[in-house]
């Protein structure tokens, strides 16, 4: 029996959250609340960094992990951002 290589443990991993993703956007568009799709925003963004990662060791590009790095970037201020808008508007969240 051969060994299965580490690079494609980390594209399957990489596909699985893809998968992921696609049911957490269903909750950032659906859900009942703001809470829920902030939240599902979030933890969409934070996924999207791993995966970028997983593809970066997966495929041996290191750009990818240039790519992740300014996408993390952006996903956090992006969720100041949301934060600082919803509770200026009246509401806390």
């Amino acid at each position: 029996m051969t060994p299965v290589p580490l690079e494609d443990i980390f594209l399957v991993a990489a596909a699985l959250f893809v998968v992921l993703a696609i049911v957490l956007f269903y909750r950032a568009v659906v859900g009942p609340t703001t809470q829920d799709r902030l939240l599902a925003v979030n933890v969409l963004g934070t996924n999207t960094v791993v995966i970028l990662a997983l593809l970066a060791a997966g495929l041996d590009q290191s750009w990818f992990l240039d790519v992740a790095l300014i996408y993390a970037l952006l996903n956090f201020l992006m969720s100041i951002a949301i934060s600082k808008f919803t509770v200026e508007r009246g509401g806390v969240l």
